[in-house]
C-alpha cells in the first residue's frame, strides 16, 4: 500500500489543485472515486494514511451543503475494514439537536470532527467485497440515520 510520495497535478475537474497521491488506493477504490467524479487525494500525515474526499454532498438539514471527508486506511486494507468518518468543516443539525458520539481529530493541519459509528455484528465488513464505496454508502446512511435517531425538531 505505501510507496513513495508524489504530488501529481491535478486532473480533470480538481479546479487547478494538486491532488496529492502519498500512497496508492486498489485499482477499485480509484475507479468509484473517479466515476463519482469526486475531488480525492490519499495523504500520509503522523503516520497515518488517510483519504480525503472535497465537497462531499451532505443531505438537507446540516449547517453545510459540501464537506471535506477523511476515511482513514488501516494497514492490511482491503483485508481490513473501514471504521468511521471524519468532517472538515464540522457537521452540526440546522435544528440545533447534538449529534452524538464526535470528537476532534488533527488530520493534515486542520481539526476534524470524527463520527464514531462503526459496523455491527450483523453488517460486519465482508473481505473480497467491501470496500470505499461501500463505506461511503455507510456514510451517507449515518447522515440520514442521524435524523431517524432524534427526528428533526424544526418547526415550518
Amino acid at each position: 500500500m505505501c510507496g513513495k510520495i508524489h504530488d501529481y497535478p491535478a486532473g480533470p475537474n480538481r479546479g487547478g489543485a494538486v491532488m496529492r497521491r502519498h500512497f496508492q488506493l486498489p485499482g477499485d477504490d480509484i475507479i468509484f472515486l473517479e466515476t463519482q467524479n469526486l475531488e480525492w487525494e490519499t495523504v500520509t500525515d503522523q503516520g497515518m494514511h488517510w483519504v480525503i474526499l472535497r465537497n462531499y454532498p451532505v443531505p438537507s438539514g446540516y449547517n453545510v451543503n459540501s464537506t471535506t471527508v477523511a476515511v482513514k486506511i488501516e494497514a492490511g486494507y482491503p483485508r481490513t475494514g473501514l471504521d468511521m468518518a471524519y468532517f472538515y468543516p464540522p457537521l452540526a443539525r440546522r435544528d440545533g439537536q447534538l449529534i452524538g458520539a464526535i470528537c476532534p481529530q488533527q488530520i493534515d493541519g486542520r481539526v476534524f470532527q470524527r463520527w464514531s459509528r462503526h459496523r455491527t455484528a450483523s453488517n460486519p465488513w465482508r473481505e473480497g467485497i467491501d470496500d470505499l464505496s461501500t463505506h461511503m454508502s455507510m456514510v451517507s446512511f449515518w447522515f440520514e440515520q442521524e435524523f431517524i435517531k432524534r427526528a428533526n425538531a424544526v418547526t415550518t
